[in-house]
């Protein structure tokens, strides 16, 4: 059998009438879809999978009530986009662990519980129960939870430390643009920044660059100055170069921070909008979608007329996709009109 499917000449599609598969994708392929033709096609779905959802919905949120208020937390979310019936099954889970070791689970307190891939503290401070892992293995986080509270105490002694040696900046950890670090591996990352701070000491005036924020990074080779103010400083960063590239970006950031709260009005007044003119149910972004994008979508959503949207609700993402639980995702940067070759 051959390795590749067979490709005919056209002649043969022409003589015999069949369709060409190639002529097909390239015609479909031409075809840009639109929000309003996509609405038509899938806004129906995502009615029925929504209403279908409902019951379930209710229930997690009962769930989620519960445990937060048993175990006395911050919060209860999920790192990934998991359909509302496995999220259920992930709060079941936790409260029969709660049934067996409520004493344990309350050492918690106070924080917020994330279901992701993996067992452990976050660098951001969150617990993570590991979705592939059995109770013994959460329960056993559940007991190890005060030593990852003093790791914590410590990290934030480093921070300010570091903080103490740049003039004031703020060393911060931002889980929508950082890579998902465990409390050990981003104390790891902090601590050979600090003692290369150290060993080449750069003078800074004390207190002159408070007010600013940095991010550290294992895989970058230059500092950079982020469009939302903060700087990305790489952990192998030439001191030198990063006394130089701070200094002289320092005004750069504070104004892209000062654009940056005056963005953050703006976007929450337009979702505010958007949601009150299409009676959405509820109206959000992925976080990889910046305040930017977010506020060219809904500026340009605000200007259509889509009752198709009435109840739903809808994401904004870089993809079109209608969720397993009925949640509409559309790009950022829809295009609208008809669907043009």
């Amino acid at each position: 059998m051959p390795d590749r499917p067979i490709r005919w000449d056209k002649s043969y599609y022409s003589f015999t009438g069949f369709k060409d598969p190639d002529e097909d994708f390239e015609q479909v392929s031409r075809m840009e879809t639109t929000l309003t033709s996509w609405l038509d096609n899938n806004g129906k779905s995502a009615v029925k999978k929504l209403k279908n959802s409902l019951p379930l919905r209710k229930e997690l949120d009962r769930l989620k009530d519960e445990l937060s208020h048993q175990l006395q937390l911050s919060d209860i979310r999920w790192q990934r986009s998991w359909g509302i019936a496995h999220r259920c099954s992930q709060l079941h889970s936790l409260g029969r662990l709660a049934q067996q070791n409520l004493e344990t689970l309350k050492n918690a307190k106070g924080c917020t519980l994330v279901f992701t891939d993996r067992s452990g503290m976050s660098a951001g401070g969150h617990v993570m129960l590991g979705t592939m892992d059995v109770h013994h293995h959460w329960a056993k986080l559940f007991e190890r939870l005060p030593s990852y509270f003093d790791l914590q105490r410590r990290l934030v002694l480093l921070e300010d430390q570091i903080s103490h040696l740049l003039g004031g900046i703020r060393v911060v950890y931002l889980e929508e643009l950082q890579p998902a670090l465990t409390l050990e591996e981003y104390y790891s990352l902090l601590d050979v920044f600090y003692n290369r701070l150290l060993k080449n000491r750069i003078l800074f005036h004390p207190r002159s660059l408070r007010g600013l924020q940095m991010i550290l990074n294992s895989d970058r080779y230059a500092p950079s100055l982020h469009e939302l103010g903060h700087f990305n400083i790489p952990t192998l960063c030439d001191p030198a170069n990063l006394q130089w590239f701070i200094l002289t970006k320092a005004q750069q950031a504070r104004e892209n921070m000062k654009r940056k709260e005056e963005l953050k009005v703006i976007e929450n007044e337009l979702i505010q909008a958007s949601t009150k003119k299409f009676s959405l149910e509820k109206f959000y972004k992925e976080p990889s979608v910046s305040s930017i994008q977010m506020v060219d979508c809904c500026k340009r959503l605000l200007e259509q007329s889509l009752p198709y949207l009435q109840g739903l609700h809808l994401c904004v993402s870089h993809f079109y996709s209608v969720m397993q639980d009925g949640d509409l995702c559309i790009p950022w940067n829809w295009k609208n009109g008809e669907a043009v070759k």
